[in-house]
């Protein structure tokens, strides 16, 4: 089931109504930070696999 235009912009007016327009950028500021950290951890545990794949051939 992907989500589509139509279904973000939905979700986008609903996160408008609840949060108010003042605090939607301090949550997508939050929200990149978090994905960031992740991606960078992720990334860090894939190098960790990649070593260690060389290592042992």
């Amino acid at each position: 089931m992907p989500v589509g235009p139509g279904s973000l912009i939905i979700i986008l007016i609903v996160a408008l109504l609840v949060f108010g327009p003042k605090k939607l950028p301090e949550l997508g500021k939050a929200f990149g930070n978090t994905l960031r950290e992740f991606k960078n951890a992720t990334k860090g545990l894939a190098d960790d696999d990649d070593d260690k794949n060389k290592s042992a051939k």
